[in-house]
């Protein structure tokens, strides 16, 4: 039952981050880099007790781990290189293939693990939701067929499209929380320079995604695809 009720209060709980987001800087309010941090930390906690609540087995918890330490390890690989990382693309394959709890765990784990080396900070939390997100709303979409056809051939041009826009999405929650919990007092003027600054980085990002895609979309699920029937993965 607590494990059905979670389940149920994830999508709740991931809009609550942007919209707290909205809300801080529509009203300003003070303390607005911890009251969002908080957000976002609380929607972490939610996600993470859900699937704990869910007991699921080890051969159900593998692929999370797996693809999240890929992302990770592809991170640090591509440091020298600002932008040009392939988490996102794998956070999208492990949400598409494996549904929309294994992305984000993906997506949350690879932000966590790969810090160790980068740095831990208070940007970790929103890495890790805004990471996750993009693998949760991949499983999604999947789940809806977006990303295949009936023939099960996928869909490239649908995959690469929402590997763009979620790069995009990436860069503007982060830009966002930056904007809107450090930069007092928030004006138009400072949002424009704000994401105007950050524009070029996360068009490398986005970009950079769509390459990842193309290149591991089709043979990784083919082969991952392979995994889950042999041992009945949802």
């Amino acid at each position: 039952m607590r494990a059905r009720v979670l389940v149920a209060l994830e999508p709740v709980v991931l809009a609550c981050v942007p919209v707290a987001l909205a809300l801080a800087a529509f009203f300003q309010l003070d303390q607005t880099a911890l009251l969002t941090f908080a957000v976002a930390v609380g929607a972490l906690a939610v996600f993470f007790a859900g699937w704990e609540a869910s007991s699921p087995a080890l051969r159900q918890v593998m692929p999370a781990a797996v693809l999240g330490a890929l992302a990770a390890a592809g991170r640090i690989l591509f440091a020298p290189v600002p932008d040009v990382k392939p988490v996102s693309a794998i956070c999208i394959l492990a949400g598409a293939v494996f549904g929309r709890r294994c992305g984000f765990m993906a997506g949350a784990l690879a932000a966590l693990t790969s810090n160790f080396f980068f740095g831990q900070g208070a940007w970790t939390p929103w890495q890790m939701y805004a990471w996750g997100l993009v693998g949760y709303l991949a499983g999604v979409l999947a789940e809806h067929g977006a990303f295949e056809t009936r023939e099960g051939e996928p869909r490239r041009a649908a995959v690469c499209g929402y590997g763009f826009l979620s790069a995009l999405l990436y860069g503007a929650l982060l830009n966002t929380w930056t904007l809107v919990g450090f930069v007092h007092p928030l004006t138009w003027e400072a949002a424009l320079l704000t994401y105007g600054a950050a524009l070029p980085f996360d068009l490398v990002h986005a970009v950079s995604t769509v390459a990842f895609l193309l290149v591991i979309y089709a043979p990784w699920k083919k082969k991952l695809d392979r995994v889950k029937t042999k041992y009945a993965l949802k």
